[in-house]
């Protein structure tokens, strides 16, 4: 167990060791879930970036690096 304290502002520190344990460093993210029972989960809220793979569908068509630059040239033109 690990207990910290809540400021008059709604602000506490997370132990290190919990720190430590889910691998959170400054500048990191974390979320809460409130459960039903009246606890609380506290989960980090940053993703590896290869977590992502899989969350947009295919493109229709592939895609090439060419049609990337034409695209990129396209929208900075617009600007």
């Amino acid at each position: 167990m690990a207990l910290s304290t809540l400021t008059a502002k709604g602000q506490t520190t997370i132990p290190k060791r919990i720190r430590d344990r889910l691998g959170l460093k400054p500048g990191d993210r974390i979320e809460f879930i409130g459960r039903d029972d009246g606890t609380a989960l506290l989960v980090p809220a940053t993703l590896p970036v290869a977590d992502l793979k899989g969350c947009l569908p295919p493109p229709k068509r592939p895609i090439g690096l060419d049609d990337m630059e034409r695209a990129i040239r396209r929208r900075a033109g617009r600007r």
